[in-house]
């Protein structure tokens, strides 16, 4: 039988999105198809920019294609849609995916999560950003080591400074160094949304890492009012403390209509126990996104503002946030096939 674009169609529904449990067609993955001869050529666009299961995707689509007489496969991937998730009043338009990472408590390694995920859904191909959203004790400067360094303006705008294959921005390269900031509830909602997008020229992301102050005040409220995020997710310590506090993130952020794109389990390890934050998901019926083991490298790296290190060095780590990562991407895939919710208004 002769190849035609029908024939490669029906072969790609046999294809099925290892996440979605639908065939690539049905979720209409499949931008187009050329056929010449025994040559095919297949585009298919992936549910999420840093899809973890991409290769999987690829060598399906190689298989099903060969198996009805194709001699050569050419597949492209891309991820350039957006889904179903709109920003609303298009506030920041040019970027897909808006992750908060939040916490119940400080001290539980937050601020190192966010910028690893930054990182890491860089590294996996992605155009990232990441926004310093703790606005009363920002970490970024250290975290990313660009302490003393002022971000460049472009008219009345900041450019993010790109450091680590990011595009960062944080309230502490705006402020004079160790200077204590003391904001009320409006003047915290102003500063946030000034910096969130009023006064920064972001530039096309795939995705956005917004690293909130802990607890559950203000900035996590402006946020979900300014757009609906893609969801949120949050960050533990193993030892019941820890994860009473995060229950409280997680039902903030609910109450605020984000979807919990699952919990991370930071700083495992004898002093602080292993294993309480999976339980919790569990017990939430929540995606858990991984364990990050109480690694010394981490710690050096972070002081060191070198988080890339975290992905050469230690294999241990290296893996740990990687699956992490991996694990969060899948979960955005997720999280796009899904209707969006109704927009929060609260004044």
């Amino acid at each position: 039988m002769a190849l035609d674009r029908e024939s490669v169609l029906n072969a790609l529904r046999t294809v099925k999105d290892p996440e979605l449990f639908k065939d690539i067609v049905t979720l209409n993955m499949v931008k187009d198809v050329k056929v010449d001869g025994s040559a095919v050529f297949v585009h298919v666009e992936l549910t999420t920019p840093a899809c973890p299961l991409k290769e999987t995707i690829k060598r399906d689509v190689e298989a099903a294609v060969k198996k009805i007489g194709a001699q050569t496969v050419n597949i492209e991937l891309s991820a350039n849609t957006r889904g179903p998730m709109q920003p609303r009043k298009d506030l920041l338009p040019q970027v897909k995916n808006v992750i908060a990472v939040g916490a119940g408590k400080g001290g539980v390694g937050k601020s190192t999560m966010a910028v690893n995920i930054a990182v890491g859904l860089q590294r996996q191909g992605a155009q990232v950003g990441l926004m310093d959203g703790d606005i009363y004790g920002p970490s970024m400067p250290t975290l990313l080591g660009i302490k003393g360094q002022t971000p460049k303006v472009q008219g009345s705008k900041i450019i993010p400074f790109h450091v680590h294959g990011i595009h960062a921005i944080t309230i502490g390269a705006l402020v004079e160094e160790e200077k204590p900031l003391i904001w009320r509830g409006p003047m915290a909602h102003g500063a946030f949304k000034q910096l969130f997008s009023d006064n920064t020229l972001w530039p096309e992301l795939d995705y956005l890492i917004v690293d909130l102050p802990p607890g559950t005040g203000d900035v996590p409220l402006t946020l979900c009012q300014l757009l609906p995020i893609t969801g949120a997710v949050v960050v533990a310590q193993p030892q019941q403390v820890a994860l009473d506090d995060a229950v409280r993130a997680v039902r903030m952020f609910q109450q605020l209509g984000a979807p919990i794109l699952g919990i991370v389990e930071n700083m495992s390890g004898e002093d602080f126990g292993r294993g309480g934050a999976e339980k919790t998901a569990q017990r939430l019926n929540l995606p858990f996104l991984g364990t990050i083991p109480l690694y010394r490298e981490l710690r050096i790296n972070s002081d060191a503002g070198t988080p890339e290190k975290n992905f050469e060095g230690n294999p241990q780590l290296k893996e740990a946030l990687e699956k992490m990562v991996q694990t969060l991407a899948g979960q955005i895939s997720l999280r796009n096939m899904q209707p969006r919710g109704p927009d929060l208004n609260i004044l």
